[in-house]
């Protein structure tokens, strides 16, 4: 039997500190990061982490007021709080803020100062949403991408409020009580989601941008649809219309037969038939309706082995009609459908 010889290495010299805590190396690395005060000292009320100097996280600290802001920091989290007001001097050392987060405050916007984002010459991303504006904040910076001051008291959207942000490609306006947008988004030219559902429309906003990949209209008061609605929307995917008082004489002959369109929500409306889809649509939403005929043309005006339709999710449960009423033939119409609700 041959020799087992066993050699012991050790990879740690075993000073009394490492002896009692095998970890003290990693203590006493972390102990060597010192905090960047560049432009200012974090404020005691906000944490600062060395580790990522150009954050400041005062969330859920009980704040009524904005706190003193280095100039270094890019990324500012105030949510969660009971701030009332930005005054003009609030912001004015924070010219490098990329992201500034104020949702679920109390701001209102007669306590919101004209000039205060004056100064956020490279803000991206802000988001104002759970507060008490009744109006969006005058002079918002013009590099926005992402703007949501949805969950607010706001009535009206005017040009001047938006205008001039050509960089904007996302905005939430949902769960106001606005009644009318006007032409208040004519210069979003890279705008791609428009949310306004839950607020008080009767009519679909005008000078829409034309490169929309989503638009939410749900919940409104909105009846009729302009003709040509969607015909310059190459782009669109998805529309959500669900929830509003639209009837069959208020939309327009073919206006939804698009190819681009991938969702359609029209669902808790007062339709009584089912309109003509583009058969490249792949999902459609008309529960809840007052449907009284199930119109296999809607979806295949020509049954036959090379036209069938793109549909895998059909609903139409919630109207006037049964099983009964689905035509033999419409399996070949409806042969990618995985999902039909009557």
């Amino acid at each position: 039997m041959q020799p087992v010889v066993i050699f012991l290495v050790v990879l740690l010299p075993l000073s009394p500190c490492y002896a009692q805590d095998p970890f003290a190396w990693l203590y006493s690395r972390r102990s060597s990061i010192q905090a960047d005060t560049t432009g200012g000292e974090c404020p005691p009320e906000c944490d600062c982490p060395p580790t990522f100097p150009i954050a400041m996280y005062c969330d859920g600290r009980g704040l009524t007021a904005v706190p003193t802001i280095p100039s270094r920091m890019k990324y500012l989290y105030l949510q969660h709080n009971a701030i009332t007001a930005v005054s003009d001097s609030d912001l004015v050392n924070a010219t490098n803020l990329v992201w500034l987060m104020m949702h679920h405050n109390q701001l209102t916007s007669d306590a919101i100062s004209e000039r205060a984002f004056l100064n956020l010459e490279r803000l991206e991303r802000f988001y104002l949403q759970h507060n008490n504006l009744t109006r969006i904040p005058h002079n918002l910076p013009r590099t926005l991408r992402d703007l949501r001051i949805n969950h607010n008291n706001i009535e009206k959207v005017t040009p001047s409020d938006l205008g001039g942000m050509d960089n904007l490609t996302i905005l939430h306006l949902h769960d106001n009580a606005i009644t009318d947008m006007g032409a208040s988004l004519r210069s979003l030219t890279s705008l791609t989601l428009l949310d306004v559902s839950t607020n008080k429309l009767t009519k679909v906003p005008e000078a829409l941008p034309e490169q929309l990949h989503q638009l939410y209209l749900d919940s409104n008061s909105i009846a009729t649809l302009p003709k040509g609605f969607l015909a310059a929307f190459t782009q669109l995917q998805y529309l959500r219309m669900a929830s509003n008082q639209l009837t069959d004489k208020g939309l327009p002959s073919n206006i939804f037969n698009v190819t681009g369109l991938v969702e359609l929500d029209l669902s808790f409306n007062k339709l009584e038939r089912i309109p003509l889809v583009s058969p490249a649509l792949q999902h459609l939403y008309l529960q809840a309706n007052h449907i009284k005929e199930f119109t296999l043309g809607s979806f295949c005006p020509v049954v036959d082995v090379t036209n069938f339709s793109k549909l895998e999710t059909l609903r139409l449960d919630g109207n006037e009609i049964s099983e009964l009423d689905i035509p033999s033939d419409s399996s070949l119409c409806l042969r990618l459908a995985s999902s039909i609700d009557i």
